[in-house]
């Protein structure tokens, strides 16, 4: 899937990452999905770089693509102490 929309925006409250995009549309999305970003700190969270594909925390190792949030899909990997 080819995705041309892109984010503009990213902002936090404490449950949750709200991302404007480009085409009007703001996506509400549950920092539980990305385990990273709940664990991180806000100024953590803050700092954010967006790309035309994601949105990337280079501090918290985390990157997220537009086509995933779009599709509703949260952090697809699982550490060894997760999968304990």
């Amino acid at each position: 899937m080819s995705i041309s929309v892109r984010a503009t925006s990213v902002e936090f409250d404490e449950d949750q990452m709200w991302v404007r995009l480009d085409d009007g549309r703001t996506l509400g999305v549950p920092l539980a999905w990305y385990p990273r970003l709940l664990l991180g700190s806000p100024a953590d969270r803050n700092k954010v770089w967006i790309s035309p594909s994601g949105l990337h925390w280079d501090e918290l190792d985390e990157d997220i693509s537009i086509e995933a949030l779009i599709a509703g899909r949260g952090d697809m990997s699982r550490t060894a102490r997760d999968a304990a």
